[in-house]
């Protein structure tokens, strides 16, 4: 009975913060009428800027249109925002689905020199890097798919280590006989190689949609001379 009495408690306790936060988010100024049109757009601006630096991830457009009016642009936004950031340091990038503060590229040696290396930053190996790209190219993709592709046995612990770096997960059974599991990247792998979606991979996606390249004429061995040697020397790791 104490026990049902401190669930109903606790039940009534978070529908209060819950309306409270309702309470808040219905008072909150989104419009801002009462500001003259370049004073308001300003403020959109801070906000929004303000929102995606106190993030620790990928802010989505969904989570930004909460700070500013319905009618307001956030793709305007954030041009003029990077454009006011051009010649710094930093910049806003799409990444991952939404929109994160990163550094530029140009910087990359005096941060390690002054901090060390990235922690989150993955350490992989040039096969890993290479099974990795296949998953992202032609995901989603099983274990003897990779093998066929690169003539070598892709173990089961050299998936798991990509797994584990959380760069992969499991995708749907793949149709074929004994319905394996299938391969597929994750937001970690976007967030890890600073791409917004999986089409801006590079390269391999002009191929495809040109019809120049497929994941049935690389498994049947129909693959490009200059990419043939570099699988073949990057492949003795992959085997158990």
């Amino acid at each position: 009975m104490a026990e049902a009495v401190r669930r109903r408690g606790g039940s009534r306790s978070d529908e209060r913060r819950s309306g409270e936060r309702r309470s808040a988010d219905q008072l909150f100024d989104r419009e801002l009428d009462h500001l003259p049109p370049e004073a308001r757009w300003r403020e959109w601006m801070q906000r929004v800027e303000a929102t995606i630096f106190a993030a620790s991830e990928p802010v989505t457009r969904e989570v930004l249109a909460r700070v500013v009016s319905k009618s307001c642009s956030i793709d305007l936004l954030i041009d003029d925002i990077r454009e006011e950031l051009r010649g710094r340091p930093y910049d806003l990038v799409a990444v991952a689905g939404g929109w994160k503060h990163l550094t530029r590229p140009a910087y990359a040696d005096a941060i390690r020199c002054a901090v060390g290396g990235s922690e989150r930053a993955v350490d992989l190996t040039q096969s890993e890097m290479l099974v990795l790209m296949c998953i992202g190219y032609f995901q989603p993709i099983t274990r003897a798919e990779l093998s066929s592709f690169f003539g070598k046995e892709i173990s089961r612990d050299f998936i798991g280590h990509l797994r584990g770096a959380g760069l992969i997960a499991s995708g749907p059974r793949s149709p074929t006989a004994g319905a394996p599991y299938t391969y597929v990247t994750t937001k970690e792998f976007l967030l890890e190689f600073g791409l917004d979606t999986l089409r801006d991979l590079p390269d391999f996606e002009a191929l495809e949609d040109a019809g120049l390249l497929s994941k049935e004429k690389l498994l049947a061995g129909d693959i490009m001379q200059e990419l043939a040697g570099a699988y073949a020397n990057a492949g003795a790791d992959m085997e158990e």
